[in-house]
């Protein structure tokens, strides 16, 4: 929102030569008023834009001179220089402009002179032989034709030598180009140069009045020759592939001009251009001139691209309008089209593809033309059911959904003019009863909403035709719409739709009605869905709607607002108004009706259509309710209401002082968001709200100092100007205190985050003026030493985004802001940088690289290290700070390298000690990151860095050879011995000689045997190394032996491999290379860059672990990129020479080759990936073609079976360059190689081709069906019609037909191997991800039918898996009005009872086939039909007729399961589509089949006890699912007449199958649980009641743990009011007794079951507690039993199941225990509870966090707590509960007048109770050393200080209210004693710790700090009960640190 910098124009002085200089200086007058003085003044001047000013002035000084002065030599050689001053200007340059406009203003009597100064000066310019230098020329050309008289007439001059220097430029240009093929560089500039003198060539002939006759057509005349000439060369061109496309484009344009203009006559051009379009051209009809100029396009073979493009140039270049050209203009018309359809289905490449769609766009747009003034005939060709519209149909079909956005968007004007084509063909008739119009639509309608072209379609319909016609079809259209919107890829499709549809149906409305009624309509057509949508839709449905939907609705209909904010306010009041009555909060997931509301009001403020902020505030929405909105539970409404603050149409609106109070508010409580996105937006709003303050504030500078006292009444003069000023500059010192505070000691990742990023903008939108202007805030000068220490600190964050966020800020800083005066304290921060540098934490040297760059940029080095450097570095400009930074940056590099250096010479004796002791790849790390700050491009210093970096890259070398063996061994990860006994070392031995590089590295010769370690240093490390011999332990400077592990080794070396490969590409990238060699430019020889990029290629070629190969990648793309842009031809065809090789290696196998033969051929992929990736994309990408089709061939089925190696290679390769998005759409013609290849591959006897192919099939599929958004694998996102499949790859329709039929052939032949056709897999996995559109026409060359009786023959596959498959393969390709006849069909080839022989795998196939079309059947939006309902009886007859599967005659468990699926699927269907169903059932006797199907079965004869046969478990569940289904309808049925029930409930509980159980209880738990919640419909039926004894006997006896907690689960939902009762003549237990049984349960079983008991045994005790309440000393104990297992649930350790079920336990108990104002507990239970609250609240878990907030919701929602807080009966966020919980409970305590014997509890848990501060700091310490990658703890959320803040806060404010007893003094000279001990202890272990700890030892510093705050919170609190302090003390600071003091 920040205003725009206008840009500086930046305009090139003019220069003249020496000669011309002189002229003017000889006729320059004294006065200096002459023509030459003025030009002499100009060009003397050196800026350009002040010559604009002279040359202006040229035209009106010539005007005040007579007719005469034409004949003044001064005049004649000014105009003569001026004409050499124009040729010479650049044309892009504004003067040349500026020249041309003011010369066209040249008297008249000037022009002849004028035009033949012109003229000979532009001669001289087609003189020019430099080849060159033509670009220029022809730039001058072009520049005389564009609106410049006297350049125009010197053109028609010299017409002739124009057009002759034309043709030898192009011809010159073009040989020039072709002998520079392969040097891209070269060949962009030339192309272009071609292109611009194609276009300047028809820009010619257009302009040039001279072709407007006939007189230049004589076949001698010189100018003739040359058009011949130009047409010749031309028409090259166009058939030249080799040239880029857009000059093939060009050409094809200047053809067509070219005939056009040659041609006579001119009737017979139509018939002789559809002659070159068919390829009919009969060579003796046409002139001579024209078959020598066109030969190529006359009789070659025309390439499609050259047919396209004269397509195009055809369109273009002819006079379509008025029907001109007659009938053959017509026919030629009609003849293209043909020809654009042909090439449509032969062109694939996709920028081909993009040119044919934007020339078919623009065949319909003339045809629209065309049509108004056609002949009949073209009408009869082009209407709606002509042959060519359905042609135009298919295209737009079959591209509707293509992956590139402008193809897509072709296709939508395509059709839009198709729709006008048609309309103009009906002449005037109704379009609405159109047949074509009515069919259109019905198809359209009936397609899915997840197709995008049905929306573009839609919206030109609706355009065409109104939307009256499409809500007469289908009313809910609007709703169903808005339902897709939760699908971020059709959102944009949606809403344009919607926008189209609401804009036509106003202005519809408006001109039915007279007065305003309409309004109300159309609301509730367009608006109460979206309000809908906005209160109860799923989160990205509402944020999608309120992005795209909301802003377009308002736009177009402002006074809508008020209607929503009517509907919504009542909303919000009448639910608050409910929970008031009855607590009945949303859940976390739900905006509701303020969250809708402030959405809505947010759009609107910031679309301007509120008047004011103060009119929001006061008439639409109170100020509680924003501040409910800031706290609330979802985060977007959060971020609506901060938005409506931030947000404004005006940059300069005032921020209110409530606004900035309400800011405050939002800060305190919104910094921890988890959710990166969120955020993101509360810091860009932060920044538009700082931004309105910097912009008001500058208006209310300029008010103030104006003083004037008679502005107009408004918002800027409510008060005055310096007292808002005042006011913004205490809010924004406000702000950045709390921002500051934010980053106190332990505070989490998301908090630093979010207040370092709003500093930083803070930093950005006030800047620190130097004395110029008004800024009304300076972050400068509220930064003091605490606070820039603060700051300093945040480098030992973890996370990176953290380190970066807190160097930019400390940058941003002003340099007074950061003073270093402590040069002890320098030393002491690089001494830690270099520590952390070589730190085993990976972490630690992000941070050293971090610290050195601001010593860096600071100019805070420490004088030791520049006292040392001083003779090598000497900078001549100390003052410069680029001079500074350069040099501190070469210091410290140095530095580092000497470290390096030595470092490595130690590795290379022992890799082991490197690994313990001094990991290298940190102070690599620190090397990069200092480089990469620096601006390499102009280093002062160049002779001092040349050493250094060729140091750098010899070290580079040296570190890696000493690593690589490790990288390249075959098994990286298990190469170091780390075991602790002989005998394993021994086994390793043999690993280590395998790969022995060297003699001297002794960690390849000895097994080391690894003692456990506690701690080792740096120091003495020479000594150290040295004494190490073959059978030593690695030691430190304790003499403690280290314990390196495994990972240790591995990680120091493929670190150091990572770290290396970034240097070198960061070298490569940065550093200038010499332009040749020995010059002085550069500091990267060519060689040293031929080096890089063999290191590359050997570590990509050789390497096995992939860290190391992909970050070896990176550092070589970077290389590559730069080789491509190189202007050094060696360097610049090095990536082709590599790629070669490697493809040659890759070819020949050879067994000696030293390529990586790795399962996926480990760095290989991404070796040839970056290669081909760093090819210019505007090329025409020669080497991936080459490439494509080398491996393409290669990946194919071998003859030898002996190599397959370059069969995997070329596999892996491939599919890792369909994986590469840069690779983008050119990749796409290869598909379908790609797919053969991987499905021939699948066939492959070896494993690794079959491993490889199904790697590559996988990336094919996301690659052609697009990423899988969500779990359905099968999702309707990722599938494509098969119209649209096999048009984008027409090679796989024969291809796919023919493999599976090859496969469906044999499938079930009687010796049919199961593995004889793996590839069947591949093929039906496909298949089925297609599926036919309702668009489909039936005469389709590409039809899916072919495929469906293969596929129901692979239904007989002996491998039940691919039954399956085929099963969900066949829906697809049957529509959806043919699934019944389909299902009839099959089910009539299942064999009948008296069958004697039959193949169960059959049967199997064919009814998992009829399963899955009836499935989809009942599934599609046809339920509706009124068909739907006969063609379902007519498929249960069928079934009824195979009844016989289900029964005992069919042995098979398997297929009798699927055929009770059908049926229990049958009496879904059925269920509730119509009214009276049921009765078609009973009618068909089919419950009566079912009766006998479930009596007959074994569920109630049994089964013999050993019946162990396949399918028992998935017949039981199918049966079971019957059996439940069929006793639901009688029960609906009879009622309370049961005794037709086929089988009881009770006998399926007693089943001895588990599977028959649980399927029960799952049916019965549903039923039970929607009863309890009150969804059920009528309550529960008549069988359910009183079986709380059946259920109370299964408990007691079931043994099956899922059976078990369903029993519980049951038993909760039923209530103890059911069945406590009946407990003891039931199950010989006493309530009390089930209680003790069941917290037994809760607290012995696993977590599941304990959750769910622990929720039973709390409903059990509530229930206790409302009967019994005056017995509630009876279950004391239990009472207390009950708090323990509370407390214990709420543990960190545990699984999330336990906390969440510990918070509803809470929740649900929260009136009697937490809150009850007469407390049932004694008072520590109650307060362990209360801390079991504040627990879970700072849970790292979202959910946990939830669920513990609707806790704190239901204890301030109480009638005696409502009070205590402002936000009782709202829903709120985890941050902002903890505090009200606090409240709550202070409040409570108060209530309950327990505050004294509470407060050394509270004060307990404010010190942090139970945790021991030396064990704690202990054990962190071990941690860091045990684990590598450990981050110790990282809270993502979970702040104690925080909790610490507010419990002092709440505390204070309690203890200063009067009226309290005070606790006694033992009670507080106890907390005392404790606090004394732990400052104490404090205070020695803050003196333990080494000097810059904050950065050497992070993670205790942190902790003792925390504590150290804690202490001094809790010393604060008992000074003040003491009397001795007042409330301002109470602020949580350092002030008095211990850190400090000790």
């Amino acid at each position: 929102m920040g205003m725009k910098k206008k840009k500086e124009m930046q305009v090139a002085a003019l220069t003249i030569c020496h000669r011309d200089l002189e002229t003017l200086r000889s006729f320059a007058d004294v006065e200096g008023k002459n023509l030459a003085s003025l030009l002499l003044r100009c060009v003397q001047l050196k800026d350009g834009v002040s010559q604009i000013h002279y040359v202006k002035q040229i035209v009106p000084l010539l005007e005040k001179i007579d007719k005469n002065g034409s004949c003044d030599p001064t005049i004649q050689s000014c105009l003569d220089i001026l004409a050499g001053i124009y040729l010479s200007l650049n044309l892009k340059n504004p003067l040349k402009k500026v020249l041309a406009s003011s010369l066209n203003g040249l008297p008249e009597f000037f022009l002849t002179v004028a035009v033949h100064s012109f003229t000979s000066r532009l001669q001289e310019e087609l003189d020019t032989t430099d080849l060159y230098s033509y670009r220029k020329v022809i730039d001058n050309i072009s520049s005389c034709m564009e609106n410049f008289n006297l350049g125009t007439a010197s053109v028609n001059n010299l017409l002739k030598n124009v057009l002759h220097f034309l043709q030898k430029s192009l011809i010159e240009i073009w040989e020039e180009n072709r002998k520079f093929a392969g040097n891209h560089i070269v060949q962009t500039q030339l192309m272009n140069d071609l292109l611009i003198g194609i276009r300047v060539s028809v820009m010619l002939v257009q302009k040039v009045q001279v072709f407007k006759g006939n007189l230049w057509k004589a076949f001698s005349s010189p100018i003739w020759q040359s058009m011949c000439g130009l047409l010749s060369i031309f028409s090259k061109f166009l058939s030249d592939d080799d040239l880029l496309q857009t000059i093939q484009s060009t050409s094809g344009l200047a053809v067509t001009l070219f005939i056009k203009t040659m041609f006579h006559p001119s009737e017979k051009i139509p018939d002789l251009i559809s002659s070159l379009l068919l390829r009919s051209v009969e060579c003796t009809s046409i002139p001579g001139w024209f078959m020598n100029s066109c030969r190529n396009l006359c009789c070659a073979d025309v390439s499609r691209s050259a047919l396209l493009f004269l397509c195009q140039g055809t369109l273009a270049m002819l006079d379509w309008q008025n029907g001109s050209m007659g009938l053959s203009g017509e026919a030629l018309l009609l003849d293209i089209a043909h020809v654009l359809f042909t090439l449509s289905s032969q062109i694939k490449e996709s920028t081909l593809e993009m040119f044919l769609s934007r020339i078919l766009a623009s065949w319909t747009t003339l045809a629209v033309h065309v049509l108004e003034s056609s002949s009949p005939n073209l009408k009869d060709s082009l209407n709606g059911n002509s042959s060519i519209v359905g042609k135009l149909l298919e295209y737009v079909y079959t591209h509707w959904e293509h992956p590139l956005d402008a193809l897509r968007h072709q296709t939508k004007n395509i059709f839009k003019n198709l729709l006008q084509m048609h309309q103009l063909t009906t002449e005037g008739a109704d379009s609405v009863t159109d047949p074509f119009f009515l069919e259109l639509t019905n198809r359209l309608l009936q397609l899915e909403w997840h197709i995008k072209g049905k929306y573009t379609c839609l919206d030109c319909l609706v355009d065409c035709l109104g939307i009256e016609h499409i809500l007469a079809v289908d009313k809910t259209i609007p709703s169903q719409i808005l339902a897709v919107m939760g699908d971020q890829s059709l959102v944009p499709y949606a809403s344009d739709l919607l926008e189209t549809m609401f804009k036509n149906h106003k202005s519809h409305l408006k001109s039915q009605t007279v007065d305003n009624t309409w309004i109300h309509k159309w609301h509730e057509t367009w608006v109460s869905p979206l309000l809908f949508i906005l209160c109860e839709g799923n989160l990205d449905q509402k944020s999608y709607v309120i992005d795209y939907y909301l802003p377009k609705l308002l736009n177009y209909s402002p006074e809508s607002l008020k209607y929503m904010v009517n509907v919504l306010q009542t909303s919000i009041d009448a639910k608050t108004g409910q929970e008031q009555s009855f607590l009945s909060l949303e859940s976390c997931n739900s905006r509701g009706a303020l969250g809708a509301l402030m959405a809505c009001l947010r759009i609107a403020r910031a679309r301007g259509h509120l008047q004011s902020a103060a009119d929001t505030w006061e008439n639409l929405v109170s100020s509680a309710r924003i501040k409910q909105g800031l706290i609330h539970q979802h985060c977007q409404v959060r971020i609506d209401t901060l938005g409506l603050i931030c947000e404004s149409n005006r940059s300069t609106e005032i921020v209110s002082t409530e606004e900035m109070q309400w800011i405050q508010f939002f800060i305190t409580y919104n910094l921890n968001s988890q959710s990166p996105g969120v955020r993101q937006q509360i810091c860009s709003l932060l920044k538009k709200l700082f931004c309105r303050i910097q912009e008001s504030s500058q208006v209310l500078y300029k008010l103030e100092q104006s003083k004037s006292k008679h502005e107009p009444e408004s918002e800027l003069t409510k008060q005055h100007p310096c007292v808002s000023l005042q006011q913004y500059k205490n809010f924004m010192s406000s702000v950045c205190s709390s921002l500051f505070e934010a980053l106190f000691p332990g505070s989490s990742y998301s908090t630093r985050f979010s207040a370092l990023t709003i500093l930083n903008s803070i930093a950005d939108i006030f800047p620190v003026l130097e004395g110029r202007g008004h800024t009304v805030y300076q972050l400068s000068c509220d930064v003091d030493i605490r606070r820039f220490q603060t700051i300093m600190e945040c480098f030992t964050s973890t996370f990176e985004e953290v380190k970066i966020l807190a160097f930019d800020l400390l940058m941003k800083l002003s340099k007074t802001a950061i003073q270093f005066k402590d040069s002890e304290k320098l030393q002491g921060l690089f001494q830690a940088a270099l520590e952390l540098s070589t730190s085993t934490k990976p972490y630690n040297c992000v941070t050293a690289s971090y610290l050195l760059n601001f010593l860096i940029w600071k100019d805070a080095l420490p004088s030791s290290l520049s006292a040392c450097l001083t003779q090598q570095v000497s900078c001549k400009d100390r003052d410069k700070s680029t001079a500074v930074v350069e040099r501190n940056t070469l210091m410290v590099i140095k530095c580092l390298i000497e470290n390096l250096e030595e470092e490595v010479s130690q590795a290379e004796n022992s890799l082991l000690q490197a690994a313990a002791l001094f990991p290298m790849y940190g102070r690599v790390h620190c090397i990069t990151g200092a480089l990469q700050k620096l601006s390499l491009n102009s280093l002062q210093l160049v002779s001092e860095w040349r050493p250094v970096v060729e140091k750098l890259l010899l070290l580079s070398y040296r570190l890696s050879a000493v690593v690589s063996p490790v990288i390249q061994n075959s098994s990286p990860e298990g190469l170091i011995p780390m075991d602790t006994d002989s005998e394993s070392a021994s086994r390793l031995q043999m690993i280590l000689n395998e790969i022995q590089p060297r003699d001297t590295n002794d960690y390849f010769n000895q097994t080391k045997i690894l003692k456990e370690c506690d701690n080792f240093d740096l120091e003495d490390l020479n000594a150290s190394v040295s004494s190490i011999d073959i059978s030593a332990e690695v030691k430190g400077k304790e003499g403690k032996t280290c314990d390196v592990t495994a990972q240790m080794v591995l990680v120091c070396c493929w670190r150091s491999m990572k770290e290396v490969a970034l240097l070198l590409g960061t070298l490569c990238q940065l550093l200038p290379m010499q332009s040749v060699p020995e010059s002085s430019d550069g500091l990267l020889t060519v060689e040293q860059v031929k080096e890089i990029g063999d290191y590359f290629k050997q570590h990509l070629l050789q390497s096995r672990h992939r860290g190391a190969f992909e970050l070896a990648y990176t550092g070589f793309v970077k290389l590559t990129e730069i080789l491509n842009r190189c202007p050094n031809v060696s360097l610049q065809k090095l990536p082709e020479q590599w790629l070669w090789n490697v493809l040659e290696e890759i070819k020949c196998s050879d067994p000696s080759s030293k390529l990586c033969a790795t399962r996926r051929s480990a760095g290989i992929p991404f070796y040839i990936q970056a290669l081909l990736a760093s090819e210019p994309k505007k090329g025409k990408m020669d080497l991936l073609k080459i490439t494509m089709k080398e491996l393409i061939s290669l990946a194919g089925p071998t003859d030898d079976s002996q190599s397959t190696v370059p069969q995997v290679h070329a596999l892996n390769i491939l599919r890792a360059l369909f994986r590469d998005t840069r690779l983008g759409e050119n990749i796409i013609p290869y598909v379908a190689d790609g797919a053969k290849a991987t499905i021939l591959g699948f066939t492959s006897p070896v494993w690794a081709v079959r491993n490889s192919s199904t790697l590559l099939f996988s990336t094919l599929i996301t690659r052609i069906f697009g990423v899988k958004r969500g779990k359905d694998e099968l999702s309707k996102t990722n599938r494509m019609t098969g119209r649209e499949f096999f048009s984008r790859f027409p090679e796989l329709y024969p291809f796919l037909l023919k493999q599976l039929e090859a496969v469906a052939s044999t499938v079930d032949s009687d010796v049919g191997d199961p593995s004889r056709h793996p590839n069947m897999f591949l093929l039906l996995l496909v298949l089925e991800r297609l599926y036919p559109s309702p668009m489909d026409g039936t005469s389709s060359a590409l039809s899916m039918a072919p495929f469906v009786p293969f596929i129901m023959r692979c239904g007989h596959s002996p491998v039940y898996r691919s039954r399956e498959m085929a099963a969900r393969a066949l829906v697809p390709f049957v529509m959806i009005d043919q699934i019944p006849n389909t299902i009839r069909t099959l089910l009539a080839t299942l064999p009948n009872c008296t069958d004697q022989c039959f193949r169960q795998n059959h049967i199997h196939g064919t009814l998992l086939q009829v399963f899955h079309l009836l499935q989809a059947y009942s599934d599609s939006k046809h339920r509706t039909n009124s068909d739907f309902q006969q063609e379902l009886t007519d498929i249960t007859v069928c079934t009824k007729a195979k009844v016989w599967l289900a029964k005992r005659q069919n042995p098979c468990l398997v297929t009798r399961a699927v055929y009770i699926d059908i049926l229990f699927l049958l009496t879904c269907c059925f269920d509730k589509p119509t009214e009276g169903n049921q009765p078609v059932l009973e009618s068909l006797g089919f419950w009566e089949e079912v009766r006998g199907i479930i009596s007959g079965s074994e569920l109630i004869t049994g089964f013999p006890c050993t019946f162990k046969v396949p399918g028992l478990p998935q017949y039981l569940q199918s049966l079971t699912k019957l059996a439940i289904t069929a006793v639901w309808a009688v029960v609906a049925k009879a009622g309370d007449q049961t005794r037709a029930v086929p089988i009881s409930f009770s006998r399926l509980l007693e089943s001895s199958f588990p599977e028959v159980r649980l399927l029960m209880l799952e049916a019965l738990l549903e039923r039970f649980s929607s009863a309890a919640s009150g969804l059920g419909e009528k309550g529960l039926p008549p069988l359910l009641c009183n079986m709380g004894e059946k259920f109370l006997l299964m408990a007691m006896k079931e043994d099956h743990p899922e059976c078990f907690c369903k029993i519980l689960k049951i038993l909760h939902f039923m209530g103890p009011k059911e069945w406590l009762s009946q407990t003891e003549h039931c199950v010989h237990l006493t309530p009390k007794e089930f209680l003790i049984w069941t917290l037994d349960i809760a607290s012995s079983e696993r977590s599941e079951i304990q959750s769910v008991a622990l929720k039973l045994a709390s409903k059990v005790i509530a229930h206790h507690i409302q009967t019994h309440e005056e017995n509630k000393d009876l279950i004391a104990p239990e009472l207390k039993q009950w708090v323990q297992l509370v407390v214990l649930s709420c543990g960190d350790h545990l699984p999330t199941e336990s906390r969440l079920a510990a918070a509803e336990v809470l929740t649900s108990t929260t009136p009697f225990f937490l809150t009850n104002p007469h407390p049932i507990l004694e008072l520590q239970d109650t307060l362990a509870l209360w801390r079991c609250v504040l627990t879970l609240l700072q849970s790292e878990e979202q959910a946990v966090r939830d669920a513990a907030t609707e806790t704190v919701t239901t204890a301030m929602s109480q009638e005696n707590t409502c009070q205590s807080t402002e936000f009782a009966f709202c829903q709120v966020d985890a941050s902002i509960a903890l505090a009200l919980a606090l409240a709550v409970l202070c409040d409570l305590l108060q209530q309950w007048d327990q505050l004294a014997p509470a407060l050394p509890v509270l004060l307990g848990w404010l010190l942090g109770e139970g945790e021991d501060l030396v064990v704690s700091v202990e054990t962190m310490h071990q941690v860091e050393e045990d684990y590598l990658f450990e981050k110790a703890e990282v809270n993502f959320w979970a702040e104690t200080l925080i909790f610490v803040k507010y419990l002092c806060k709440h505390l204070f404010h309690l203890l200063s209210k009067s009226g309290w007893r005070h606790p006694s003094p033992e009670r507080l000279c106890h907390i005392q004693k404790t606090v004394s001990k732990q400052c104490h202890l404090l205070s020695q272990l803050f003196r333990e710790l080494p000097p810059a700890a904050e950065f050497l030892k992070t993670v205790e510093f942190t902790r003792l700090r925390i504590q150290e705050e804690r202490i001094l919170a809790c010393l604060r609190l008992l000074a003040f009960l003491e009397g001795k302090e007042g409330e301002d003390t109470l602020v949580l600071s350092a002030s008095d640190s211990l850190a400090e003091t000790s």
